[in-house]
């Protein structure tokens, strides 16, 4: 087994040959996720496409056809990339709790868990979690637990935009801090 590599629950599949950060290994998985969310979408439709153009102007489009043709039905692979978020936000608390476990708590073990905190938040705020917990229920009185679920959901799902922000520069600050430890640029006494 490789000591310097990349490791995944202490197996290094990737060796010593691949020196960029192993979070770009996965990349795809949180990008899908962030490139197809609501909050981004609204985003990049109005500034790359210009729909809306503006809050005052007729749209352009003669027919409103939603994300039912290419390229726009590719959003709706939003709720898979979900799946994945979820996976990403599992491992991410577990490395927290090693930190916690393995090391007195330091900085470096702070910046885990904020780190992984925001990304679950972030994850399940997201609509697609709405759905899951009780998207399809026609009574809430007959499902006591999945309404308290979607209630708890629906009040992270009104925190999503900042939530999305909090994250996005976490997962930065977060890498970027391992990265320098790893590399012996910054040194903590509990790091």
């Amino acid at each position: 087994m490789s000591r310097g590599g990349a490791q995944l629950f202490g197996w290094a599949p990737i060796g010593d040959w691949y020196t960029l950060s192993p979070g770009l290994l996965i990349l795809a998985l949180p990008g899908g996720f962030r490139l197809t969310c609501y909050y981004y979408r609204k985003s990049y439709y109005r500034s790359f496409w210009l729909s809306p153009p503006a809050c005052a102007v007729q749209e352009p489009h003669g027919k409103y056809t939603g994300e039912r043709r290419f390229p726009l039905i590719l959003q709706n692979v939003h709720r898979y990339f979900f799946y994945a978020a979820i996976v990403i936000g599992l491992v991410l608390a577990y490395d927290a709790v090693l930190a916690l476990v393995h090391k007195p708590l330091g900085l470096g073990s702070w910046i885990l868990i904020a780190n992984a905190v925001l990304i679950n938040a972030y994850t399940l705020s997201c609509h697609s979690c709405r759905h899951i917990t009780a998207g399809r229920l026609n009574h809430f009185s007959r499902h006591p637990l999945r309404y308290r679920a979607w209630t708890f959901v629906s009040k992270l799902n009104a925190k999503h935009q900042p939530l999305a922000w909090a994250s996005m520069f976490s997962v930065m600050g977060a890498d970027l801090y391992v990265r320098l430890v790893a590399k012996g640029i910054i040194a903590f006494p509990y790091a």
